[in-house]
């Protein structure tokens, strides 16, 4: 990980792993993609739509979890197949050109330009956590620390340790918030069955229809992580070992082995961060809507306290504190991870830098990952508003999906002649493709009706 070369040769070819025993050890992307959404979506959106929606719109959530991977898996399959970065294979998408970049590469630049403010909320809420951890340093201290830190690891390379480290602590916290869940029926805040069931109804509140928005494209995987699955996809080799494209037999076969080493990558994320955000959800429904108190400012994180000292007691807001930073710093550091490429990429593809020199891009992407999170920082000092700031972005986001979707459709007709999908797939992929679109309409016209 984090070599950037993207090389693929005869010499890279390894044989897929015949066994899914064998073929954990080959997991890895989508447990990236992990460290990123298990943070600002899932603490911070979701808990604010439960928080003003109460168990109704329970739905939303869950589909937002479920619907995207199919998608995602799409970009997968692409970068194993062709070997292409997302911004090299977006930049083949038909349409017009301005300069050396399509109409699509250009629009991409201009919503993840956009998405720069949710991420400076993500760098202020960890600098939140840690001024009450630490109140020592104030926030804006914390501000700069935590870019410090983010940009000197990718920097200096450190990506996987820091990934495991945070996938650990992840997964700690999610023990911790699953407990916090279950201990609730002994407490004030209880709720059953009947209360789920009513968030299962397909009910759209009204009044919560800007919040569910932004939660639809921040929850689960967001377009932006979607795209980031590709590079995460070519750094982790599954398309260095199918090997270059030949089309023949052997090809295919390895091809075939090595996408199915990935769909498994991306249900075990699933799986993990669906269930995260689903007790995340049920917290903020249970504790801050009965409550009648909704994450705002910079009380964001001491609101969102109350769901575990509520529920575990007051001792709990140290050991809450302490998972909370972990989950916004891994998303913070994910994203830096995949920002710090992603622009690079696309400045490549308009012409302004030459992507495809090896040493170019390390150099590039090591001076990105100091801009990017200064950048953010810059955002928070600027408007000082977390919760707002991270839904600002998933609304952004779920225009983003749009773009997402069209590629995808394009990535799919190119493919089918040469690996044809199977039935369910098929309808998993025409399901995600409705239900983003789908939503993604209903949302527009309720914000600017």
């Amino acid at each position: 990980m984090g070599q950037h070369d993207y090389v693929i040769s005869s010499s890279t070819i390894k044989e897929p792993p015949s066994t899914i025993w064998k073929s954990l050890k080959f997991l890895g992307p989508g447990f990236i993609l992990s460290a990123s959404i298990v943070g600002s979506g899932e603490l911070i959106a979701t808990t604010t739509l439960g928080a003003r929606a109460g168990f109704v719109a329970f739905w939303i959530i869950i589909v937002s979890c479920l619907v995207k991977v199919a998608v995602q898996l799409e970009y997968g399959q692409h970068a194993i197949l062709t070997g292409e970065t997302p911004m090299q294979a977006f930049n083949k998408l038909p349409g017009i050109k301005f300069g050396k970049g399509t109409w699509s590469v250009w629009l991409l630049f201009l919503l993840i330009s956009l998405k720069i403010i949710q991420l400076g909320g993500m760098v202020g809420s960890t600098a939140i956590v840690l001024n009450m951890l630490f109140p020592i340093f104030s926030i804006t201290a914390w501000v700069c620390i935590t870019v410090i830190v983010s940009a000197a690891l990718i920097f200096k390379g450190y990506y996987t340790l820091i990934e495991k480290g945070s996938l650990l602590m992840i997964a700690a916290f999610t023990v911790f918030t699953i407990a916090a869940v279950f201990v609730l029926k002994y407490t004030d805040y209880r709720f059953g069955w009947a209360e789920i069931w009513q968030g299962l109804q397909f009910k759209f509140p009204p009044h919560v229809v800007a919040v569910a928005f932004g939660a639809f494209g921040i929850t689960g995987v967001a377009s932006d992580e979607i795209i980031a699955y590709n590079y995460w996809c070519l750094e982790k080799g599954y398309a260095a070992y199918t090997g270059p494209r030949t089309n023949d037999e052997h090809w295919k076969r390895r091809a075939r082995g090595w996408i199915k080493v990935m769909y498994l990558d991306a249900t075990v994320a699933m799986i993990i961060y669906s269930s995260v955000t689903a007790a995340f959800y049920l917290l903020g429904a249970a504790v801050l809507h009965h409550k009648s108190v909704v994450p705002e400012g910079n009380q964001v994180i001491e609101t969102l306290a109350l769901m575990y000292t509520q529920t575990l007691g007051p001792g709990a807001r140290t050991i809450y504190l302490v998972g909370a930073f972990f989950v916004l710093f891994s998303s913070v550091f994910a994203s830096n991870a995949a920002w710090s490429r992603l622009f690079p990429d696309i400045f490549g593809q308009v012409g302004w830098i030459n992507f495809k020199d090896t040493a170019t891009r390390k150099r590039i992407i090591a001076i990105f990952s100091w801009i990017i999170p200064i950048v953010w920082a810059l955002m928070y000092f600027l408007i000082h508003l977390p919760v707002l700031m991270i839904l600002s972005g998933g609304i952004v986001g779920s225009f983003m999906l749009f773009l997402v979707v069209y590629a995808a459709l394009y990535f799919r007709k190119e493919r089918q002649p040469i690996m044809p999908s199977g039935i369910v797939y098929e309808l998993a992929f025409w399901l995600s493709v409705f239900s983003i679109v789908s939503v993604g309409v209903y949302g527009l016209v309720q914000v600017f009706a």
